[in-house]
């Protein structure tokens, strides 16, 4: 319920995301091995946050890609600067999630078709809605795109740059 109120970020620093992204996959290690899962990662940028929220986003989301893919098929974080934000994807194979199903992925206690429920691991629908309301509180914004196989979450933040622009701007 507090997500929905907005999120105070308690702590700013400036963070590498592939920094975050690599002590997760230590974290992740024995699990993605454990499904022969290879998890992969490139590209770097740095944004302001609080570290502890964004490595949770950044939690839930890898937490479900390896819950999601099949054996043998490699989780992918990539970090890619742009034009005034930072995009984070995690992609991953698996069963695409229904199209029908997309839109109401971040609501609360939602869960997606039964298809692609795990019976070793049932959620109880929250780690996507906790995700966003982390986004958003960094002032970004999350999508998802699944189909043919293929399923990629897309954190969009914006760049240490932008964030002192904007900040000068409302003051």
């Amino acid at each position: 319920a507090k997500t929905e109120h907005g999120i105070e970020l308690p702590h700013r620093e400036t963070v590498s995301l592939i920094d975050e992204v690599l002590d997760l996959f230590d974290f992740y290690e024995a699990l993605a091995e454990e499904k022969h899962i290879a998890l992969e990662a490139d590209g770097n940028a740095h944004i302001v946050c609080d570290r502890l929220m964004i490595r949770r986003a950044i939690s839930n989301l890898l937490s479900n890609a390896i819950r999601y893919s099949p054996p043998n098929a490699p989780v992918r974080v990539s970090v890619t600067p742009g034009d005034g934000q930072i995009q984070l994807c995690v992609h991953n194979a698996g069963p695409a999630i229904p199209a029908a199903d997309l839109p109401r992925l971040f609501d609360r206690f939602y869960r997606a078709e039964k298809s692609r429920s795990n019976p070793d691991s049932e959620g109880t629908g929250l780690g996507l809605s906790i995700t966003q309301a982390i986004v958003h509180a960094h002032r970004g914004r999350i999508s998802v795109s699944s189909d043919s196989g293929k399923t990629c979450f897309s954190m969009y933040f914006p760049s240490a740059h932008s964030i002192g622009k904007h900040q000068t701007t409302d003051a």
